[in-house]
Parts: structure tokens; sequence; C-alpha cells
């Protein structure tokens, strides 16, 4: 799949000590939905602002549709190429919803009969045009940010990047703009996605990023869980201890052994006798199985690995 958006060792230093993004590196393949994904103050507004040229690299660069954002000339078409909806929607609240897109389609240079018409489209297709004529300051939370998304649609960009499209939205409205999002991705569109919720990017990522600063991990929601747990297994017992605890971790091929009231969690490789040894070392120590079950560990999971994972200091570290 071609690549649409490319960054090279993106860096940017606000002064301090440590770089808010430092050096990262990776692809976004067009047509794809790529999330990226960090805790408050990661740098992920900062990779944002960055691959739209709205914030210049203090080191390295990135390239959108092969434009360097470095340059300064260029800057115009990446913003025709690019459609963005920031963390804050910024809408002009004592303007109706048409006067809205209708403002900044002409920002974008539209007029005339074309700007009508892309407004009509937007209106019907993020389910805004029975609100057309509603101050943008009377709608809802999730109605602002479908407003939003459509203001950022109406020059037809091939890129549509969001920063935390879903906070601080019911479930009823999230899901309007998660729906919104696959008919994006459906339509051929690239989507950047920067969110803390972690459903929605399993639920909806091709690809995931995990960033504190720099690139902590890249690869398909699926991919990233398959990697950090490949097996884990829950065994149900009638009580556990830490002398449980400790016996199954003393089963070769049993990997992290965490107890949780009665519950034991582990982790095995690909060999399918190891779980009936662990089995066997309980019930020879005296204890009673309940229950044996396979996990399904979810992006989360993963992601609270990797950023565990990044926080710990090497060994040996003071």
């Amino acid at each position: 799949m071609e690549e649409y958006l490319v960054a090279s060792d993106l860096t940017r230093s606000y002064g301090g000590p440590t770089p808010a993004v430092d050096g990262l590196s990776f692809s976004v393949r067009r047509g794809e939905l790529f999330a990226l994904l960090g805790p408050n103050g990661a740098g992920k507004t900062t990779t944002i602002r960055l691959l739209t040229g709205l914030l210049g690299p203090t080191r390295g660069t990135a390239y959108v549709g092969g434009l360097d954002v470095r340059d300064l000339d260029a800057g115009p078409e990446i913003r025709r190429h690019i459609g963005l909806l920031p963390e804050a929607a910024g809408l002009y609240e004592s303007l109706t919803v048409r006067r809205n897109l209708e403002l900044f389609g002409r920002l974008f240079g539209l007029s005339g009969t074309d700007l009508d018409g892309r407004v009509r489209t937007q209106l019907l297709s993020l389910g805004l045009a029975d609100r057309a004529e509603q101050k943008a300051g009377t709608l809802s939370k999730g109605l602002k940010q479908r407003l939003a998304i459509a203001r950022a649609l109406l020059h037809e960009p091939d890129c549509v990047v969001l920063d935390e499209p879903t906070s601080g939205l019911d479930p009823e409205a999230a899901k309007g703009v998660r729906d919104a999002l696959l008919a994006l991705r459906a339509s051929g569109r690239t989507v950047i996605l920067s969110t803390h919720h972690l459903e929605d990017a399993d639920r909806l990522a091709d690809r995931v990023a995990v960033i504190r600063g720099r690139l902590l991990a890249l690869d398909t929601p699926a991919g990233l869980k398959e990697r950090l747990f490949r097996h884990l297994v829950a065994i149900e017992l009638l009580r556990a201890d830490a002398r449980a605890e400790e016996l199954l971790g003393s089963v070769e091929g049993v990997r992290s052994v965490t107890r949780e009231g009665t519950r034991l969690t582990f982790e095995v490789g690909t060999g399918e006798e190891i779980v009936p040894s662990g089995v066997e070392a309980l019930v020879r120590g005296g204890y009673r199985v309940r229950s044996v079950a396979a996990l399904n560990p979810t992006l989360e999971d993963a992601y609270l690995r990797v950023i565990g994972a990044a926080s710990t200091p090497p060994s040996g570290a003071a």
C-alpha cells in the first residue's frame, strides 16, 4: 500500500531538557486509519501540529503526499490535502450550522454553487441537515463534533486528522463520531486519529503507534496484543495465596504470574502441555481448581505494558 504521510526523525523541542517529540519515524499508508496513542503530555498534539505543518520541527521532517512540511511555499498545498479537527472545535457559536460551513468554505477558496453543493453534501452526510439553521452554540457536544468534522471535509481533503474527537462525549454521541470515522475510511481517505479511548483505537484502527515523546510501539492492534502477550490463561482456584502463585510460577514455560483474589493469571508460549502442567502442580500442592480459561488481552492491556516498560529504568540505573 502506498505511503501517504512519512515522518522522518521528527523532533520538536520547546527549550526544556527533554524534547516534546523526539526522533519519531513512521509512515501512514494511503487509505488507512492510523491511531496515535499515549498518555497526557506524550506529544500527540505536538505530533499532529508537526504533521500538518502548523508547527515547524526542531529536527527531522514529515512529508504529506510527497510535500515537505518544512517548505513554507508548500504550506497552502499541504493544507489543501489535509482536513484538521483540533481538540477544541473552534466553531463560531453565534452563527448557524450552515453559516459556519459557508464561512470556512470561503476560507478554503470555495464560492457559489460549488460552496452550496459541498455544504449541502456535508450537512446530509453528517446528519446535520435538520440543524442547518440552528446556532452552533446551542448544539450538543456530539453535534458540535460532527459539525467540526463536516468543516474539515468541505475542501475534500485526501487526509483527515482528528485530535481526541470523542473526548467528553456520551456513548451515543461517541458512536456517531465513530461511524463518521468509519465512513471516512470507507471513502478511501487517510485518517489519523489521536485518542485516549483505547477501545476506539482497537475497534477502528488499522494500525496504532504508541508514543511517549518517542515511538514506543507500532503495529496492528491484533499484532501488538499477540506480540506482547502470546497466550494468556486464567486459573480460578477455590482459594489462592502467595504459595499458589509461587508454585505456578515454578512450572517451566509459565511467565508473568499475577494473583487477583482466587484467580491466577499467567502467560505461556506455544506449548499446549504447559497449562496441564500448571494445573497438576497446583493440585499436587493441595489447591482445588475451579476453572481454566484462555483470556483475550485488550489493546488497553498491551498499551499499559508498553507504557510501563518505557517507565521502568534500565537495570543498574540510579
